[in-house]
């Protein structure tokens, strides 16, 4: 099974969910559904790379420190991006992904993320599958 996400209702807010074979696949179909909050992900060229680690003390703890370093690297090379390669060992993740500065006219951002929370934060094993969710304050 490919690797997919989805977003979910929350009032004021943004769920994020993302669904993989592996913790590390989960992990990058939530940085998708993400920033498919912000923008359409078939808008966005995966020209420029950028390598992001973060740390967590089990799997919640690393999808909130993951999607907040996300969003970091967004608001700060003011980028989106679309596609993300994560590896995960022990309790480390380094990632990269790709993406292209922000073009407002032809991206056409629909909110602007300004982070993580842990409403609803949550990752589990289905089977075989990984999901990992939460939501996202915009």
């Amino acid at each position: 099974m490919a690797g997919r996400w989805e977003h979910f209702s929350h009032e004021a807010d943004v769920g994020v969910r993302g669904i993989g074979s592996s913790l590390a696949e989960a992990l990058a179909q939530a940085a998708r559904a993400m920033t498919g909050a912000v923008v359409d992900l078939d808008s966005v060229r995966p020209q420029l790379s950028v390598e992001i680690q973060c740390a967590g003390r089990d799997a919640e703890d690393l999808l909130y420190a993951w999607l907040n370093a996300v969003i970091y690297e967004m608001a700060t090379r003011r980028m989106l991006f679309n596609r993300f390669d994560v590896q995960i060992e022990n309790s480390q993740l380094r990632a990269v992904a790709w993406g292209e500065p922000v073009s407002p006219d032809r991206h056409e951002p629909a909110v602007e993320l300004k982070g993580e929370t842990f409403t609803a934060l949550r990752v589990r094993r289905e089977d075989d599958r990984w999901a990992a969710e939460c939501v996202v304050d915009v």
